[in-house]
């Protein structure tokens, strides 16, 4: 009997034989024929739905890390390999797409976002682009035109520290309401700060609140882990930060249900226009989850989801400690993590530091929530199963969630694989650097928040700080952390394009300074695509289905007509998104 061996070396001749005679024959259904027996004998069984051809493709992964083509069957990768090698597993019935020289990468992944706040700026008055307060009462007053008194007026996006002058009336930083009242006597008027932990609301809006000067009979308490910015003699000026926004936000009428669907639909509209296949939700509620599962269901969900629960909701999550963890089989909208607010943003001095602001001696700003909650939370999340997501931006909330987690898995040794996260990450005592590593806790950061604060950050850090422990990339990765990246969106624009390039370049849209902000610290052009995919599969426990390009994994990529990976880093920014494919589907096509 021949040996097992020898059988396959003579089946291996055979077929190499048989094809290279039917090679010379001129019936391309022939050649067809041979091209898939011999794949056949070499473990190959199965013709592709569609394949990707003449691209350059990065896979992120180590083994195989550029490509030219990829086969893809029922969602999931088939092969990966030279447009020669694919075309073997092209059928009568495959669809066949020539990338004509573009940059495939896996999937965009936005690892911390707002999904609903990204449809509802499309709706309500964006204020991300103006530059002054003027402008601001320019577009409010231009809605108030449009609206029936007593309308509800809402916006988000604006951001004192971005504009290229300030009022002539400030207090604490902040502009006052008195201009923004004049246009709007009719109707109450909020809005939302870009970093989503102020907000500024017009003389109407504080009468329907209460919110009056200090003396009046009726005053409104001041708001635990928030404050009513007033001025000198007492009066509101109109700004409300961290939890006294919800003094006004309550009183929002509910959107209606179509509203909400017009507002997701929008927002999946640009999710998929900026090549993003997977988003992560930071601070889901049960209407946002069972949205979700409608569009899933009418197959109108056109990127994955996984949702963080609202801390800010306690009976949401008690009812999901109850059910426990959703991890969905289709991978479209999973619900295993806690989202917990521990601080505010640095832009309106609500960052928790451990020692003074700069710029505001005596304020080292504050928790958002009792700092408890994060051991509550972190130890029922390791007892049930749930991942535990912190915003912490300041040094002293970073620490103190630390603290917290490091206490939480010494009392649950045997939970492993815990993967915690701290969203933000962003200003650290350097202390606390080596801990992200040591205690295996994500770091979740949004580069572009760089591009964006840091020309300002100093001024509220100052010197030392930002050099030692502020937006410290490399020292995270050194520390052996896995770093996600994202936007934030709506506080930036949900676009990977942007960030990815202060990745790189630690500079700001504007391409400044020269060699950027302590360029020690950039990510290079490897890292800031693993942070944006891999990594951010990692970051949801999905890295072994999605991620990267590889045999056996989803069939989530992004098309760019540049090739972002050696492109003059100045032109990433001029780079477009041309194709988004989502399970083997394209969800967005450029023109």
């Amino acid at each position: 009997m021949k040996s097992f061996t020898a059988m396959v070396g003579l089946a291996s001749r055979k077929s190499l034989d048989l094809v290279e005679n039917m090679i010379h024959m001129k019936n391309t259904i022939f050649l067809g024929f041979a091209f898939f027996f011999l794949f056949s004998c070499s473990g190959n069984k199965e013709t592709a739905d569609k394949v990707f051809v003449n691209g350059f493709i990065y896979t992120v992964e180590d083994d195989q890390p550029t490509a030219e083509a990829v086969a893809i069957k029922d969602g999931i990768i088939l092969a990966v390999g030279t447009t020669e090698e694919i075309e073997a597993f092209v059928g009568n019935e495959t669809e066949t797409i020539d990338l004509q020289g573009k940059t495939m990468t896996p999937g965009l992944i936005e690892s911390h976002a707002h999904l609903m706040g990204i449809g509802y700026n499309k709706l309500d008055i964006d204020l991300m682009y103006v530059k002054t307060y003027d402008e601001l009462v320019e577009k409010v007053a231009e809605a108030a035109s449009k609206a029936e008194p007593g309308e509800w007026i809402t916006g988000r996006g604006w951001h004192q520290d971005k504009w290229i002058e300030m009022p002539n009336q400030t207090v604490n930083g902040f502009q006052t309401h008195d201009e923004l009242s004049a246009v709007t006597p009719e109707n109450p008027v909020y809005l939302a700060h870009a970093s989503g932990h102020a907000s500024f609301v017009n003389k109407k809006a504080m009468e329907l609140a209460g919110i009056t000067p200090l003396g009046s009979e009726n005053l409104k308490q001041e708001v635990e882990g928030g404050e009513v910015i007033r001025d000198e003699i007492g009066n509101p000026t109109g700004v409300l930060v961290e939890r006294a926004s919800g003094l006004v936000s309550r009183l929002i009428p509910k959107d209606t249900p179509e509203r909400a669907e017009k507002a997701l639909e929008l927002a999946l509209k640009e999710l998929a226009e900026k090549g993003i296949t997977s988003f992560h939700d930071a601070g889901g509620n049960q209407d946002l989850i069972d949205l979700l599962e409608k569009f899933k269901a009418e197959g109108k969900l056109t990127a994955r989801m996984y949702v963080m629960l609202s801390s800010r909701i306690p009976e949401l999550i008690e009812a999901w400690y109850k059910k426990g963890p959703k991890i969905d089989p289709d991978h479209m909208v999973t619900v295993r993590s806690i989202k917990l607010n521990m601080d505010g943003a640095l832009g309106p001095w609500g960052a928790w530091l451990l020692e003074d602001y700069e710029d505001k001696p005596g304020s080292r700003g504050h928790e958002t929530m009792p700092i408890d909650l994060v051991t509550q939370v972190a130890e029922k999340g390791l007892e049930l199963g749930f991942q535990v997501n912190s915003h912490a931006i300041g040094d002293r909330t970073n620490r103190e969630v630390l603290d917290r987690y490091e206490a939480a898995f010494a009392k649950f040794p045997e939970a492993k694989d815990h993967r915690f996260r701290i969203e933000h990450a962003q200003h650290l005592h350097p202390d606390d650097i080596s801990r992200f590593g040591e205690l295996g806790v994500i770091a979740a950061i949004q580069a572009i928040h760089l591009s964006s604060d840091r020309p300002w950050a100093i001024g509220r850090l100052g010197v030392k700080r930002i050099k030692d422990g502020a937006y410290v990339w490399q020292k995270l990765l050194g520390s052996g952390a896995v770093i996600s990246n994202g936007t934030d969106a709506p506080v930036e624009p949900v676009d990977a394009l942007p960030s990815f390039y202060a990745s790189v370049s630690r500079k700001t849209l504007k391409m400044t300074p020269e060699g950027g902000y302590e360029p020690d610290q950039k990510l290079t052009r490897d890292q800031a695509l693993k942070s944006y995919t891999l990594a951010g599969a990692y970051a949801e426990f999905e890295e072994d289905f999605k991620g990267s390009i590889k045999v056996g994994k989803a069939a989530d990529f992004t098309v760019f007509d540049q090739n972002i990976m050696e492109i003059p880093e100045n032109e990433i920014l001029n780079t477009k998104v041309m194709m988004t494919v989502v399970g083997g589907k394209t969800v967005f096509k450029a023109e």
